[in-house]
């Protein structure tokens, strides 16, 4: 039967405790035994000699005193009597009561004293010839009982000396191995087995774990070939790709770069793959610029002595408690350069179309002059018409000359101190024709004391007019507009609020994008001009907002900083 690592302690333990128990029970028992030697001596002899002590010293007395002599000597023979222990003891003290008895009588003579002498001498020698050879045997007792203490202490000794020596090799041999496998488990190393051949929890645990382990070298054998055709799969997918794309892990290693990416990086894969995005940036700028700079906004990159415009998207994907990122960068040169076509050719037409238009716009007068001829009234009507729908036309075209210049980054600005007050008169008189013919009123609360502003007059004065006139367009008949300038943190504020039907939330991020129109507005436009506004005011270092809610109304807001005044 296989013993457990728990049974082979006890076992080990116990033994040692058997051991101990031996060596005291044996001690005891040898100290046992000494004892009762030695009491036998004090029981058995002590007493005679002590006996024949006194009886000597009182036979040497019997001079002095007698009577008195007599009777302690007679005491210490009665006690002597009842103390026979040796062989011819007994002899010897019939021999001294005889003798004893006839000095009682009265025969002192010498030679009965000298008998007496001769009787004490030899119980003294019966008993002191027995405490020498019963302490020779009390000797030999301790002798033995040294010599078995100290062979079973050496054993003890031994067998604990081995026991400390080798049964914490026992416990931590197989731990240390199975450590060491775990450790090689961790490097991938499923070929790594533990060997054990005892049948203890420890052998059990080494079986268990190499069985774990061949399973993991089976997975790993099997899922091998799919795990590189995966890769090289991604690889192909990600060099196929025709935007360039760089993978970076949550620990800012780079994972790869497709050809796309190392062409316009100038690296090669070694240069760049497996390493850390520190080592990279401090080398290249390109790659240095792609990682601080977090702008949406377009830039160039001149390849091939040419110019090529690109966007760059950073994709973030979930890692643990981390984030991986893939930056992808696409070619817009193709749309920029469309883009720049369509700009330059809105321009052109705009240009062209805009002096026939005048020229039109000034005929439409002429035959409104009553000298040339006269109209009938729906002669009037028709020109009326074609003034407004050439009044539309002129407007149109001006946004698109305004954009265009915005596009191609030609914003001619003529920035000066300016009262803020003037630009909201001028501003009020553009729209007054427009707001007489809906009733519309409008209300103003300006702070005192308005400090002057930094801006462009007839650029902001566009901005509030657009301002003022949405406002109009949205709002009903005879409603009120209010317009608000105040001053704060070192700019001064235009608000323009109306009680029309109001914007969805959904839409506001977009309204100052070019040509975006709120789905189902009846009120069309070309979307152009909060595009415009926008530009033009972010132009003069300012800011443009918009609040709004449904069925309650826009506030649309434009920020510019104040003058410094003249030391």
């Amino acid at each position: 039967m296989a013993l457990n690592v728990k049974n082979k302690i006890w076992l080990g333990t116990g033994f040692l405790f058997l051991l101990l128990l031996l060596t005291g029970g044996v001690s005891i028992y040898s100290l046992t035994k000494l004892k009762t030697d030695s009491k036998n001596i004090l029981i058995d002899n002590y007493l005679s000699v002590n006996c024949g002590h006194i009886m000597q010293q009182q036979l040497l007395s019997l001079h002095s005193d007698y009577g008195h002599s007599i009777g302690k000597f007679e005491y210490a023979l009665k006690q002597q009597q009842n103390n026979i222990t040796e062989k011819g003891e007994r002899e010897a003290k019939d021999s001294l009561t005889a003798d004893f008895n006839k000095l009682k009588s009265g025969d002192s003579t010498s030679e009965n004293i000298e008998r007496i002498e001769n009787d004490i001498q030899e119980i003294l020698t019966l008993n002191m010839n027995a405490i020498d050879f019963k302490n020779q045997k009390a000797e030999a007792t301790a002798d033995k009982a040294l010599t078995l203490t100290l062979m079973l202490s050496s054993l003890i000794f031994l067998v604990s000396f081995s026991f400390l020596l080798n049964f914490p090799t026992v416990v931590t041999r197989p731990i240390n191995q199975l450590n060491t496998a775990i450790k090689a488990i961790g490097e991938k190393d499923y070929g790594h087995r533990i060997h054990i051949d005892t049948k203890d929890e420890f052998g059990q645990l080494a079986n268990a774990f190499n069985e774990m382990a061949e399973k993991l070298q089976d997975f790993e054998h099997s899922n091998l070939n799919q795990l590189m055709f995966q890769k090289k799969r991604a690889e192909a997918v990600i060099n196929s790709m025709r935007d360039a794309s760089i993978g970076i892990d949550k620990n800012d290693n780079v994972l790869f770069a497709n050809h796309q990416a190392l062409q316009l990086l100038g690296l090669k894969p070694e240069d760049i793959v497996g390493r850390n995005t520190q080592d990279v940036r401090h080398k290249n700028d390109l790659f240095r610029f792609l990682l601080e700079n977090e702008s949406a906004s377009p830039f160039k990159i001149v390849i091939d002595n040419r110019e090529n415009f690109f966007t760059k998207e950073v994709l973030d994907i979930p890692d643990g408690e981390g984030s991986s990122k893939v930056i992808v960068l696409k070619n817009i040169t193709s749309f920029k350069e469309l883009d720049v076509a369509k700009t330059n050719f809105i321009a052109t037409v705009s240009h062209e179309l805009k002096t026939p238009l005048a020229s039109s716009d000034f005929s439409l007068k002429l035959l409104e002059d009553e000298r040339i001829s006269t109209l009938t009234p729906g002669q009037r009507e028709l020109i009326e018409n074609l003034k407004a729908d050439n009044k539309r036309m002129l407007k149109i075209l001006s946004e698109l000359l305004n954009m265009s210049q915005v596009e191609a980054g030609r914003i001619q600005l003529n920035i000066k101190a300016i009262d803020p007050l003037e630009i909201l008169e001028n501003s009020l008189k553009n729209v007054a024709v427009n707001a007489k013919q809906k009733e519309i009123t409008f209300t103003s609360d300006l702070q005192k004391n308005l400090p002057l502003i930094k801006a462009d007059t007839d650029k902001t004065t566009w901005v509030l007019n657009n301002f003022l006139t949405n406002a109009i367009k949205y709002s009903s008949n005879r409603a009120v507009i209010e317009i608000t300038v105040s001053a704060t943190n070192g700019t001064i504020t235009f608000a323009v609020t109306d009680h029309g039907p109001g914007i969805d939330k959904e839409y506001l991020p977009r309204l100052f994008e070019r040509y975006f129109q709120v789905p189902g507005s009846k009120e069309k436009g070309t979307g152009l001009g909060l595009a415009i506004s926008k530009e033009f005011i972010e132009a003069e270092g300012g800011k443009i907002w918009v609040d709004s809610e449904i069925a309650k109304g826009s506030t649309f807001y434009f920020s510019l900083p104040v003058a410094e005044p003249h030391s």
